[in-house]
């Protein structure tokens, strides 16, 4: 495969794959995805290829998913999207060597889903960890709601999802939700000091132990066909589209509008409830009086 949205290089035995679409801060579409998932499993060829490192090019880990892309899906075509997140998803779990997130800049929304699929954690101090679903109109369901819960607790699982709560690179490490973080100048350096840790170690019980690692974990992916599920009847909303939009505009998302026009269709719904049961209670004591 010839790659356009990713670049892919091999040092000191591990592969690099970074994310090129700085203009939109690595946001992915469909393609990306394809050219991720396929730069993943080319290392299965190489038994040298000791670790492979995810990054983003221009500052950015990733921004998540392109709004661009995601705002012509529906419930008709949502596997086309859905489909190929548990790829890169399950590709990156079954890998038999460590996956390791390289994140400076923003790690937000999908690109922070990206982020929980991998091994590890290395963080610049200052890059921006979050869940961005409610502010847009998404449901984070193919990683964040099965997996940051089992890495920080529910409750603040809870908060980033339901208040978009952001932590910093460094506040993420500290909760569990890096393995470290470092100023953004020695970002890179460390990194490589972790896949030379990783070069000199057992490749054969590294395999064997993340597979194990994972066990627990992996019992979830039923959750994942029901997130998926979810989502599917998510895209293409009125919501959906209305939180993208706005997010695209640069202005606040006006959820209360579907709010209220829910609360009518709800109000006038029990009022020919009531006018039912009345009219019911009517004929009854009607034919009681008989």
């Amino acid at each position: 495969m010839n790659y356009s949205e990713i670049i892919v290089d091999r040092r000191n035995d591990a592969t690099w794959i970074g994310l090129n679409r700085p203009e939109v801060r690595n946001a992915f579409r469909e393609q990306t995805l394809d050219e991720i998932a396929h730069a993943l499993n080319e290392t299965r060829e190489d038994p040298t290829i000791v670790a492979v490192v995810v990054y983003g090019i221009g500052g950015h880990f990733s921004a998540g998913g392109d709004f661009h892309a995601m705002m012509k899906l529906n419930k008709a075509n949502s596997s086309m999207w859905n489909d190929r997140m548990q790829k890169v998803a399950m590709t990156c779990r079954n890998l038999p060597i460590p996956v390791i997130a390289m994140v400076e800049g923003a790690c937000v929304g999908g690109g922070h889903e990206l982020m929980l699929w991998c091994d590890l954690v290395i963080a610049s101090n200052d890059s921006i960890f979050g869940q961005t679903g409610a502010r847009v109109g998404a449901c984070p369901t193919v990683g964040a709601t099965q997996y940051i819960g089992k890495l920080i607790g529910e409750r603040r699982a809870k908060e980033m999802i339901f208040l978009c709560k952001r932590y910093s690179g460094a506040e993420a490490a500290a909760i569990g939700l890096a393995n470290e973080a470092v100023p953004a100048a020695d970002l890179l350096e460390r990194v490589e000091e972790v896949v030379a840790d990783i070069r000199g170690f057992s490749s054969q019980t590294i395999r064997a132990t993340k597979v194990s690692l994972n066990y627990d974990s992996d019992a979830l992916y039923p959750s994942w066909q029901h997130g998926m599920e979810l989502l599917a009847n998510i895209w293409g909303t009125e919501e959906s589209l209305e939180g993208m939009n706005a997010f695209l505009e640069k202005r606040p998302a006006d959820f209360h509008q579907f709010r209220e026009r829910n609360k009518e269709a709800l109000d006038t719904y029990l009022d020919d409830f009531s006018t039912g049961q009345n009219q019911a209670e009517s004929s009854r004591a009607a034919r009681a009086n008989e």
